[in-house]
């Protein structure tokens, strides 16, 4: 069990200039500064819009695992990234629509105030904010993760206090957290890496889907025996969405677990595609899972005010994607180059240079607020968009929901960037379609997740 710090951290690259003068001065002021109830105010600056925009340029971050590197055979490691040092996008567009100079993020120093994106750009990103006035009331989304986060509800609740959001606590039944075999008071170990997993995921349900309830199911070790379990009770207890943002090697017991834990008609899937670049990790490998790539979210003068490019670091670092070696294509999938399974299906926000905001407490990696990337942070985010689309009919595969929309004005198209080198090109490369990274891309609204 990790209770440090890990000590390698990575470097991010730096955000190009953003659309035209005069749009990125406008939507640079709005981003991200008008849906907390105790937002850091705003005070405008006379400043170029060129100026604005070479400033939001210089944003670049460090980041470390939060959880362990290369799993054992067997396991997984979480896929969320925590950013260490340097200057968010977030914190560049603060700085630039205030006139002062950026503040800098500090390895385990506290933070007063968010540093990462927040619901109101999640939702804008990804035109949800309609519906996440609207819906979600009654659905659950479950997060699995492995180990014990003390201080998950009051950190939720922090969260979701500074955003304005409806409180989401076990005396309102909102939230609840449970142990892999569904006890309340038989919890796991607690582990501090696992417990920024945990308050990334529960925060992106918050930030997603505010009125959806939301269940945590910690497994006592990040064995896959004991996640699968863990998913299993997820869906016992009455979630119809489960997230589950880990993963480790492919092997030939994926069938097996397939069949044992992640084989639930009528309930939506959600898995990490993976940080490590062009590559399959399992569960996302799994035919019965909405496998989800990561991109980077940057403001643009488009209609949409948002522009989305493959998330990729270096040539390990960056969404997953690939063929799987075990398991069988599913029928709703028809691109030629992988024989068995594809990934990804789906994708949404995960460079941590353009990532979200998390409010987490616990352990030497637990400062309060932190920003967040890898594809820990799409797979709680698309579980979420699921959600405020609706349950799922009963006996479908939801993973197919979205390739009845391909290449609709309900999927934000991903045509470039790339993940690393592959024999296939699209495999590792964003294309005008269906492609490895981001697979059919990212929601416009929630009409490509119902079915």
């Amino acid at each position: 069990m990790r209770t440090t710090t890990p000590t390698h951290p990575h470097i991010s690259g730096s955000w190009r200039r953003i659309g035209s003068a005069a749009a990125a001065a406008t939507a640079l002021a709005l981003a991200g500064l008008g849906t907390a109830a105790h937002a850091e105010a705003a005070t405008p600056h006379k400043v170029s819009a060129k100026t604005i925009a070479a400033q939001v340029a210089k944003a670049h971050v460090q980041y470390t695992k939060a959880c362990a590197d290369t799993p054992k055979k067997g396991y997984a490691a979480c896929d969320a990234l925590r950013v260490t040092g340097g200057t968010t996008a977030f914190m560049e567009k603060q700085a630039a629509v205030k006139g002062v100079a950026p503040r800098t993020i500090s390895p385990n120093a506290t933070a007063s105030s968010p540093t990462g994106y927040g619901p109101s750009d999640i939702q804008s990103a990804y035109g949800l904010a309609s519906a996440a006035a609207s819906k979600g009331s009654g659905e659950t989304v479950a997060i699995v993760d492995a180990y014990d986060d003390p201080n998950a509800a009051s950190d939720l609740n922090t969260y979701r206090s500074y955003y304005g959001l409806p409180a989401c606590t076990t005396a309102n039944g909102c939230f609840t957290k449970v142990g892999q075999t569904g006890s309340t008071t038989s919890l796991p170990t607690a582990d501090s890496g696992w417990a920024g997993e945990i308050s990334l995921d529960l925060d992106m349900v918050s930030a997603t889907c505010p009125n959806c309830k939301i269940l945590l199911v910690e497994a006592k070790t990040a064995s896959m025996a004991n996640l699968g379990t863990a998913v299993n009770e997820a869906v016992k207890l009455g979630a119809t969405f489960v997230s589950n943002s880990y993963g480790g090697s492919e092997s030939s017991s994926d069938s097996s677990y397939d069949s044992s834990y992640y084989n639930h008609p009528g309930v939506v899937i959600t898995a990490s595609a993976g940080d490590s670049g062009y590559g399959a990790e399992y569960p996302a490998g799994s035919r019965y899972v909405t496998a989800v790539g990561g991109t980077a979210l940057k403001k643009a003068s488009t209609t949409r005010g948002w522009s989305e490019s493959v998330w990729n670091t270096s040539s390990t670092e960056g969404t997953g994607s690939g063929c799987s070696a075990y398991d069988a294509k599913p029928s709703w999938q028809t691109d030629t180059g992988c024989a068995k399974r594809t990934i990804a299906d789906v994708s949404a926000v995960a460079d941590p240079a353009t990532g979200v905001s998390v409010y987490d407490t616990y352990g030497a990696d637990g400062t309060g607020w932190n920003t967040y990337g890898g594809t820990s942070a799409s797979s709680p985010i698309i579980a979420s968009v699921y959600a405020l689309a609706g349950t799922p009919s009963s006996g479908s595969y939801p993973a197919q929901f979205p390739y009845a929309k391909a290449g609709t004005s309900a999927l934000n198209d991903v045509t470039s960037g790339s993940n690393g080198s592959c024999s296939t090109s699209y495999l590792c490369t964003a294309r005008s379609g269906y492609d490895g990274p981001t697979g059919l891309g990212t929601p416009e609204g929630t009409a490509a997740f119902t079915g």
